[in-house]
């Protein structure tokens, strides 16, 4: 039996991500690369609001000026709607239209928690039944990132990043995110990974296949304590993405220099995240990055994860 959809448009939203721990094994003979990461989610957010429509389709703009957003073909968010359509034996099609807070291409999880939002919204207008667990494992077949936007929270995640495992987290971590104007993609930073562990393996010695998430991480998220984050965590696409854009090792020079904790790529870049003692600090960062001509802002982890607005 197919759901008769509600007339109304049903919007929901999904928080970005910070790795503030991504460790990544060596290169498998797929191509594929086994992660153990620390992921927190943001307090920043997408907004998706799905329509009746006839098709599938997206649009995508920046909310405060209305500027479209290039949508590429084969988005995440569309993918998540079509398999949930598939999954729930849905006839209808949808009208999927994001407003743009999270960066293309940046490394914070945008496309991952547009699709995250995309399932909770479309479940919703087609009157779907499915459980929180049907939605996740679909959520994993879509990607890696999805079923962490989904949760939301701190979670360990291991495999391509989406078998999760909550970590208890105290207190509020204050980071200041810093945007660059061209995306990179995630294909680019870890073949660009391989092509670095190829030319330095005499120096730093074989990547392991099965990376983990070293105890230091999980003591700094449950103490909720931004010192000891700042010592602990880690990249690995960091080096990489630094010798693509190097200009990204003055921005990160210049926010420590200006009181950040530590400074790292985010992902699989180019956004950089200061992590900062507090909100005062925040935003004297925040500022004297804005000053040296830096799209910079605060945002704060972690926060709950992708529900309807």
């Amino acid at each position: 039996m197919t759901p008769s959809p509600p007339s109304r448009a049903v919007r929901a939203s999904a928080p970005g991500k910070i790795n503030v721990f991504l460790g990544v094994g060596a290169v498998m003979e797929d191509g594929y690369h086994e992660i153990a990461t620390a992921y927190q989610s943001l307090a920043v957010s997408d907004t998706v609001t799905a329509s009746p429509a006839e098709g599938f389709r997206m649009t995508a703009a920046h909310p405060a000026s209305g500027a479209a957003v290039p949508v590429p073909a084969a988005a995440l968010t569309l993918r998540a709607a079509k398999a949930l359509a598939r999954r729930g034996r849905v006839a209808e099609g949808v009208h999927l239209h994001v407003d743009k807070l999270l960066p293309v291409s940046g490394g914070l999880g945008g496309g991952s928690a547009n699709a995250a939002a995309a399932l909770l919204a479309c479940h919703e207008l087609w009157g779907l039944d499915m459980s929180r667990e049907e939605l996740t494992s679909l959520a994993s077949r879509i990607g890696a990132d999805v079923p962490f936007a989904l949760r939301g929270g701190s979670a360990i995640g291991t495999g391509r990043g989406d078998q999760l495992s909550p970590v208890l987290a105290t207190g509020v971590f204050h980071w200041v995110i810093v945007l660059s104007g061209e995306g990179l993609s995630t294909v680019t930073a870890y073949r660009a990974l391989d092509e670095h562990r190829e030319r330095h393996v005499q120096d730093i010695g074989p990547a392991q296949r099965s990376p983990v998430v070293p105890v230091e991480v999980l003591h700094a998220i449950r103490a909720g304590d931004p010192y000891q984050l700042a010592e602990a965590m880690h990249n690995d696409l960091q080096a990489p993405v630094l010798r693509m854009r190097p200009e990204l090792t003055t921005v990160m020079e210049r926010g420590e220099l200006a009181g950040a904790l530590a400074g790292m790529v985010v992902g699989s870049g180019p956004s950089l995240a200061f992590l900062v003692a507090d909100a005062e600090h925040a935003h004297a960062v925040s500022e004297e990055l804005r000053a040296s001509g830096h799209e910079a802002y605060t945002v704060t982890s972690p926060s709950q994860g992708a529900r309807l607005a």
